[in-house]
């Protein structure tokens, strides 16, 4: 039975290409306000398992239900307009566009002219210097700018679920502190959120809960402070000895 401040919920689910078998048996709850990251190795099935979840490939076994309806025929459009976002790995930015058309095009399901602009003054709030580049052509922009405006353009929409994979990819640390105190905020404002993360430190300092995949498995699960201390798994899982989570972050 679905709880009833249940967000997500994925049950057994496996995606294959071709015989490969890229996630084979996957289970994640998500609950209103989470914020849930998936760790695991390069070859996991992480970034699978996301494009499963937002309609990008087909989904060979299992079910995802979103607000305690099934989605998993469901098109990349109509995951999309039933509130769910992603800003994907790699940014996706249009480079040759503004951004101001960037953002607006993460917007392109609401109908509403006023909550496209309270849309924007939240995603300016966040991130200042968006304002400032409002006619900037997005390929202009600075790696660490372009990963503000892929997760501003993703808020556009007022999202009930905003997905991130790899959030911190490419970018130097000064700017990935940037960018997680960003997400931390959106957080502590009440978005319920899914990180893929391959930064294991940063993603357990912020994050409520964590999954752990292995060769396409739900590998371990627990808070990011059981995650970070259990031996077995920092090891096994996440290649790390030292990972911490900080209580309140």
């Amino acid at each position: 039975m679905v709880k009833k401040n249940n967000v997500l919920t994925v049950q057994n689910l496996a995606v294959s290409y071709g015989f490969i078998k890229a996630v084979k048996d996957v289970n994640l709850e998500i609950d209103q306000g989470e914020f849930i990251v998936l760790l695991g190795a390069n070859g996991a099935g992480k970034s699978t398992l996301l494009n499963a979840l937002i309609g990008k490939v087909n989904i060979t076994h299992g079910h995802i239900i979103f607000k305690g309806k099934d989605i998993t025929k469901s098109s990349p459009e109509k995951i999309v307009s039933s509130g769910i976002s992603i800003v994907p790995e790699g940014r996706g930015v249009l480079p040759l566009m503004t951004v101001t058309d960037n953002l607006e095009l993460g917007a392109y399901y609401i109908k509403s002219k006023q909550a496209k602009i309270d849309s924007l003054k939240k995603v300016y709030t966040l991130f200042p210097i968006l304002a400032k580049r409002t006619q900037q052509q997005a390929g202009t922009l600075s790696g660490g700018e372009q990963q503000m405006l892929a997760i501003g353009r993703a808020m556009m929409s007022s999202p009930e679920l905003l997905i991130m994979d790899e959030p911190s990819l490419g970018l130097a640390p000064i700017l990935i502190g940037q960018i997680y105190e960003a997400i931390d905020v959106l957080h502590k404002n009440g978005q319920t959120l899914l990180i893929s993360e391959q930064n294991v430190q940063k993603a357990l300092k912020y994050g409520d809960r964590g999954y752990v995949l292995d060769l396409g498995v739900t590998a371990a699960n627990g808070t990011c402070q059981q995650l970070a201390n259990n031996e077995e798994v920092r090891k096994a899982y996440l290649g790390v000895s030292d990972a911490t989570c900080e209580e309140g972050a």
